[in-house]
């Protein structure tokens, strides 16, 4: 071929431009070899975290959370190992006979189970959360690709509906909701660790390469509770609110010497293990939660300010004819006729005119300030949520009508926690120690409240109000002598007293000779007939007592000879 024929084919190209293609190739390539120079050897962290992004993981290593024990180390809430079934939506596609395995598995329909793995708006979606390890190992023996599990833990609660109110529970991420489990979440609560592994394909497991946080188990707690007192208080308290056809009802043992809590039992209660149709007022702490007008309860602080005040004498002579007493529009009355009654009568009988008239001899700030420092109107300190307050107006805002009702527990309010706590006064010579639902092995100082004679004097009372001439002989207990008093009141409605609904009530201390424990009952709404305290709280008092009494071995202080109650028809009937 003749090339010189052709004006195309002729043409010759500067070599200038040869030579820059040569040098733009090169120049790439160099540019190339520095960018791969500089990945692979001086700045690799981005790839490498790429290539691990396809299999390595880092796990999280849930802590375990402390056990909650009475206070002998029994345990009373413990945690158990299960697993939690997750995928990402999407990228699960099981089989018509997989996904009905998988939903007979988790008890779930088939349908719900689709309408989950649907959902693509997620990241990812739990199917199942806190199934037993052997069900979770039959769900992996599926196959299903892109199905996953965690590891968790799931309270349980040996005691169950005995100790529900007492310790609460745990919701499904472990973190406490009512009760100890609540108040006490970061001393029981650990913390989660984290480890790096290598997975394949299908998620699963393959390697484990390295720890990088070790997990912290949460702490156990040692309760001030004793899980046989608990036990015994929680059966007489159900058997009561059953015999008396009562609304609800709550029992509360407090150790003298250290002010723990050894029983705080409510009924209705639930179980916490299974709380599927669990009702908000289950849930209800009532020993803590719920106040009440305490009644003649009341009436021993009144006396021992009068006698602090050297107002009165234990014998000192009240008149109580015509057996009522009118101040303003309003009259109070007594249930039985008396002429006169000594001090120590007032309390013996539950005079409210006797009470009434003894107030009305003190200063209203007086009487404010023995309330207070008995603990009313101020919450216990327990640490435990919705501890109520109580209602204790400030006193000038007293009408004379007021302060001589509030002398037998009427225009006050009080949870049965506080009741139990403010009866250690007597019990401990007018010392008072703060209330702990802990296990105290050093007995916290006191703080003085009244006088040592005073508190005797009141405590001979109170001993006197549970014999056969009291209002409460159903409370004796064989071999033990015993002091308390009983509380009636009509329950409030609407800004009113309604006529036909009472809380009964029964506060008092064994062995009268050296208080080792403190016992208030309360029953809400009695509806079967009788509703006076020394019928329906006083016998669950003696009953819990008595068995207390015997589970910490205290020597008895009274002659072991039967108790002479009144026949099993007669109501001991008090002022309300």
């Amino acid at each position: 071929m003749n090339f010189a024929a052709s004006p195309v084919l002729a043409l010759t190209l500067p070599t200038w431009r040869s030579r820059l293609l040569l040098y733009v190739f090169i120049g790439c390539f160099a540019v190339l070899l520095g960018r791969a120079v500089y990945l692979q050897g001086l700045n690799n962290d981005f790839l490498q975290a790429k290539g691990e992004s396809r299999y390595s993981r880092v796990i999280e290593i849930p802590a375990n959370r402390g056990r909650v024990l009475d206070r002998n180390g029994e345990a009373l809430a413990i945690s158990t190992p299960v697993k939690s079934i997750w995928a990402i939506p999407g990228e699960v596609h099981p089989s018509e006979r997989q996904l009905a395995r998988l939903g007979a598995l988790l008890e779930m329909s088939p349908r719900e189970i689709e309408k989950r793995l649907s959902d693509t708006g997620r990241d990812f979606v739990f199917l199942k959360r806190q199934i037993p390890p052997e069900v979770a190992e039959r769900v992996a023996g599926l196959h299903i690709p892109g199905l996953f599990q965690n590891r968790e833990y799931r309270r349980y609660y040996p005691s169950g509906e005995v100790t529900a109110h007492v310790l609460g529970f745990t919701g499904v991420d472990d973190i406490g909701q009512e009760g100890v489990e609540l108040a006490f979440q970061d001393r029981l609560a650990g913390k989660p660790g984290s480890r790096r592994v290598i997975k394949d394909r299908l998620g699963q497991t393959v390697e484990d390469v390295e720890s990088i946080k070790d997990a912290q188990d949460g702490h156990d707690l040692p309760l001030a509770l004793d899980a046989r007192i608990q036990n015994l208080a929680f059966t007489q308290l159900k058997v009561a609110v059953a015999q008396h056809r009562a609304k609800a009802g709550g029992v509360v043992v407090v150790d003298v010497d250290t002010g723990e809590l050894l029983a705080l039992a409510n009924f209705p209660t639930y179980n916490p293990n299974n709380r599927n149709k669990l009702a908000g007022a289950q849930l209800r702490n009532r020993a803590l939660t719920d106040t009440f007008e305490p009644g003649s309860t009341l009436k021993p602080f009144t006396v021992a300010l009068a006698l602090e005040g050297g107002r009165v004498r234990p014998d000192s002579v009240i008149q109580i004819a015509p057996g009522s007493l009118s101040i303003g529009a309003s009259t109070i009355h007594d249930a039985h006729f008396e002429r006169s009654l000594t001090v120590a009568q007032v309390i013996q009988k539950s005079s409210n005119v006797g009470a009434a008239k003894i107030a009305l001899a003190l200063s209203a700030e007086s009487m404010w300030e023995m309330f207070r420092d008995v603990g009313f109107g101020a919450a216990p300190g327990l640490g435990f949520p919705g501890e109520a307050a109580g209602r204790l107006r400030p006193y000038r805002s007293w009408r004379p009508i007021e302060q001589a009702t509030m002398s037998y527990g009427h225009g006050i309010s009080v949870s049965l926690v506080q009741l139990a706590r403010s009866y250690s006064v007597f019990a401990r010579d007018g010392g008072l120690v703060p209330l702990s639902m802990l296990r105290v092995d050093i007995p916290p100082p006191g703080r003085r409240v009244m006088a040592p004679r005073t508190a005797g004097a009141v405590r001979a009372m109170l001993e006197m109000a549970v014999n056969r001439s009291g209002t409460a002989p159903r409370a004796q207990i064989m071999g033990y002598r015993v002091a308390g008093k009983t509380g009636t009141a009509h329950k409030q409605e609407n800004g009113i007293y309604a006529a036909d609904k009472y809380v009964s009530s029964f506060v008092g201390f064994a062995p009268a000779s050296h208080p080792r424990l403190v016992i208030a009952v309360m029953i809400d709404e009695p509806s079967a007939g009788r509703y006076y305290g020394g019928t329906v709280a006083a016998p669950v008092f003696a009953q819990v007592m008595a068995g207390a009494l015997r589970v910490l071995d205290v020597p008895p202080d009274a002659p072991m000879q039967p108790i002479e109650l009144p026949p099993e028809g007669e109501e001991v009937k008090e002022s309300v």
